[in-house]
Parts: structure tokens; sequence; C-alpha cells
């Protein structure tokens, strides 16, 4: 029974009651709804909407954002973190403007072969561009499901994300899949919330399995734990005739092709005296000189916790260890990508 009405009932609440309101909902262009889905990823609504609006403003078309250049591009993303999504935004906008002539592929199958786009950014660009029936699978369509019909598969295992996906394809309207993929991910936002949900209010309370049996909380289940590991990084910024050393982030690690400072890297916290006495090795500061060392700035990713500590200082010539860095004076530090720790150092510097 709730199968067959589930999806009625959802779009009914969609016409009469939902009124999240946000600037791609509705469209039909495929490069704004995949901007839009790429800059979500792993960010909450209302810090990416400045970023979408700023973006489109800027790179109106696929082949404005193509042609840019990465650094650009880089620094309107500043702050949004999860970098490897801008750099396979930038390979997949040059991919679209220079071997499809800017038209983005319209079949499901087609669009998942582009960098950076997974099952559910594909599917929510074939619905919501093309129509095309293919249901969307998010945090908030794991919970409203997993809530509704009691399912306690982990959502992070194979047999998990194979059952929602059968489930969520059944339910799915093939006549509006995007009103529908839209609905579904606007209900598990707004009423089916991950805490605190509005289950009075719920169009599906006398037939959701959680509510009736008091499961809410507990749903939906999810075993993997990631393992979050503790970076020391001790960045220096040693000052000479106001200029002050710089380089891009070449390694694949964190923050790739964003710049940074002369940095340290330790596994554990180092001492104000070890830290200097590094930094005089390294040819970063000369010997005996006066430094000023900042409090930690701490940024969490979603697998590693950074604890950065600045050490400015001046430098009376130029030592020996910056043969990989480029100078660059200070008032033009702000026209380069950093990542947020650095900004946030640099907001006050």
């Amino acid at each position: 029974m709730i199968h067959s009405h589930f999806s009625q009932t959802l779009l009914f609440w969609n016409r009469t009651e939902n009124k999240r309101i946000m600037p791609w909902k509705g469209i039909r262009d495929p490069y704004k709804i995949w901007l839009s889905e790429i800059i979500l990823q792993q960010t909450r609504v209302d810090q990416g909407l400045k970023y979408y609006e700023n973006f489109i403003t800027r790179f109106p078309s696929v082949d404005d954002l193509a042609r840019a250049e990465d650094q650009e591009v880089f620094k309107l993303w500043e702050g949004l973190g999860y970098y490897s999504r801008c750099k396979n935004l930038i390979l997949t906008a040059r991919k679209i403007s220079f071997e499809r002539n800017g038209r983005f592929p319209d079949t499901y199958e087609e669009i998942l072969k582009l960098k950076g786009i997974g099952p559910y950014t594909a599917a929510a660009i074939a619905s919501f561009a093309f129509r095309l029936p293919h249901a969307v699978i998010d945090g908030n369509v794991f919970r409203v499901l997993a809530r509704i019909f009691g399912i306690r598969e982990p959502i992070d295992t194979t047999a998990g994300k194979k059952q929602f996906t059968t489930l969520a394809n059944q339910l799915l309207d093939k006549k509006n899949p995007g009103i529908y993929n839209q609905a579904i991910m606007d209900f598990g936002a707004v009423v089916c919330k991950p805490a605190a949900p509005e289950c009075e209010q719920c169009p599906f309370n006398t037939v959701c399995v959680a509510y009736k049996k008091e499961l809410v909380n507990l749903l939906p289940v999810k075993v993997k734990k990631t393992a979050v590991r503790t970076r020391y990084f001790y960045f220096f910024l040693p000052a000479h005739r106001n200029t002050f050393p710089v380089r891009e982030r070449l390694n694949r690690d964190i923050w790739q092709h964003l710049y940074e400072f002369p940095l340290i890297e330790a596994a554990a916290e180092m001492t104000p005296e070890a830290l200097l006495r590094a930094a005089v090795k390294n040819g970063w500061l000369e010997k005996g000189a006066a430094a000023a060392i900042s409090p930690v700035f701490t940024q969490k990713l979603s697998h590693q916790l950074i604890k950065s500590v600045f050490v400015s200082c001046r430098l009376r010539a130029k030592g020996t260890g910056f043969n990989d860095y480029r100078w660059v004076k200070k008032d033009l530090l702000q026209t380069l990508p950093f990542p947020k720790t650095i900004t946030r150092y640099l907001d006050n510097f």
C-alpha cells in the first residue's frame, strides 16, 4: 500500500507544502544543474549558495568556465574544501567545451563517464535537465527511505546501497522524475531531518515504520567509521622587502593546486625551539632572528584534522632554502588560492 501511494503523497506535499527555494530548482540548463550539484557535494546549501551565484556570474556558460585560468577558478572555489571537486570541474568543463562543442551529454550513461560525476550527480542531471527516469540517492533520500520503510541494512555497504537503489527506482515517478527527485531531497532536508525531524507534521507518519516503532533516531544505519588522522603543519612567512615566498602544492595530497608558504609537517606537536632550529636548518630563518609564532589554527576535514601554526619574521636577505618558491608582494597574496586555514590567518596578517 505504502509503495503505491508513496510518490503521490510526496508530490502532493511538494505542491502544497514545500517552500524550499533555491536558484537552481526547476531549471533545465544541464550546466547550471551540474555546477550546483558539484558545489553542493559535502557542502551545506546555505554555504554553497553564494559560491554557485559567484560562479554563474563569473562563468555564465560551460565555455566561459572552460576558458578560465586554473588559478582563477581555484580562487573562486577557495573556502569550499574538497578541492578535487574543483579540479574535476575544470577538466569536465574543458571536455564538454573543447570536445563536445559546449553540448552536455544527454544520457545517464554518457553523463556518468564525465570526470567527477558519480551515480547521484548523473541521475540528478539526467532527471532535472533531460527528464530521464533515474532516481537520485543522497543522504536525504537514504534517510527518508530508511525511516519510512524501516530499512535496517546499513547505507554504507554494498548490499545496502543495492537495496536502496532498487527501492528508489521502484518509487520514482517516471512521468515527473525531476520534480519527484527534487521533492524527496527537499522532504529529507526540511521534514525528515537528521535531528529533530518533524514527525508530527509528516504526511507519512501513519505508515512510517521508524515512527511507529520508535526507531527514528536509529535509522538510517551506518556501520563504517572514518578514522581521523591528525597532522601538524608549521608554515613560515619570512618577509623580505614586503614580499613572501609561496608555491603551488603539486603532490597528490590535500589542497592540491592551492598555494602555501614554506611548510614543515611534523608527526607531533613541535616546541618553539625545535621549530626555529628546523627553520634555520632549512635556510628559511636567520640564526638568532626574532620570530612571531601564532596560536594553533584548526581545520577539520572529512578524514583529517589539520593543526596549523604560522611563524612570521623579517629577513635581511633571502635565504638559501627558497629555490622552489616565488616571492609575491603582500598585497598580491589575496589573489592566490590558499587553503581555508591560510586564508583565515592572512585575514588578520
